[in-house]
């Protein structure tokens, strides 16, 4: 690997400071700083961004996103551990990194950004990755606090983001994905580049806030896609009586047959049938109450 800066190789960092990856936090460490380097042209041009970085470890991205030229990155990081490796590079980048001592499931960047705007980039903990991008993916209102999203997951989960209808790995998650933001796996990256090696490849996504998606209320969009995706191998007429209303008229506003199954109705079928549901609550049709469960997105 090349040198991007003159601190010390990520291998001495993390045997200086004893940062063996933990398991219950999701972590891998990416110590390639060629990949890591990647990883922040990925982002664009940084000299006026403010990036959000979760999960850093010894550092690896955020050197990469600094020396790259990134104004100002707000690294959170819940591993106290990994703590004063970070701060060695807030002493090599006086005034442009700030660390963070949090856990990103219940961080809010907002009162660090005022009236601006961030780029999230990360490698994220596997084991938090999904759920941060369903967070990030609902915020309202809509558009978001970030102007872009590059971030890493395992492929099969890259893959579940970027499907459309009549793709494998078409879903709830690529419904809601593809309904707020434009996605693209950019490049995979081997287990071999981690410390320690995960039993799986990895994936690097971008993902681009749709300003303006198509109206619809997201929650009812959720419970669209979680009852037709629940029984994913039924027609829609009757995976959709989950709803407790008549699957007819949710299929006529989508403009597809009763008989088609979840995975081939488009992004923009599911925002129809969402809105003919809202339309149906509002009008005092009696429907039954849904526990929304996001967890197998």
């Amino acid at each position: 690997m090349s040198a991007i800066d003159d601190l010390p190789p990520l291998r001495e960092v993390i045997r200086r400071h004893s940062l063996s990856a933990r398991k219950s936090l999701g972590q891998n460490f990416l110590l390639d700083l060629n990949l890591t380097a990647r990883i922040a042209r990925a982002a664009g041009p940084l000299e006026d961004a403010t990036i959000v970085e979760i999960g850093p470890g010894p550092g690896g991205l955020t050197r990469a996103l600094l020396a790259s030229g990134a104004r100002h990155v707000i690294a959170v990081e819940r591993d106290e551990r990994a703590l004063p490796a970070l701060e060695e590079i807030a002493t090599r980048y006086p005034g442009r990194l700030e660390v963070v001592c949090a856990d990103a499931q219940h961080f809010d960047p907002r009162p660090w950004l005022g009236s601006g705007r961030a780029k999230i980039v990360a490698n994220l903990p596997y084991n938090i990755a999904t759920a941060l991008l369903i967070d990030w993916l609902s915020i309202e209102p809509w558009p978001p606090w970030y102007d872009l999203m590059v971030l890493m997951f395992q492929r099969e989960v890259a893959e579940r983001i970027v499907a459309h209808e009549n793709d494998e790995a078409y879903g709830r998650l690529g419904v809601l994905a593809n309904w707020r933001a434009e996605t693209k796996i950019l490049f995979d990256i081997s287990p071999a580049a981690f410390v320690p090696q995960p039993k799986v490849t990895s994936s690097v996504v971008r993902l681009l806030p749709r300003p303006a998606p198509e109206i619809c209320d997201r929650r009812a969009l959720e419970q669209v896609a979680a009852a037709a995706f629940g029984q994913r191998r039924k027609m829609l007429r009757q995976s959709l009586k989950s709803l407790a209303v008549d699957p007819a008229r949710l299929v006529a506003a989508a403009r597809v047959d009763l008989t088609r199954r979840a995975e081939t109705v488009p992004v923009g079928g599911f925002v129809a049938m969402a809105r003919e549901l809202t339309h149906i609550r509002n009008t005092g049709a009696p429907i039954s109450k849904f526990a929304s469960d996001r967890g197998d997105l």
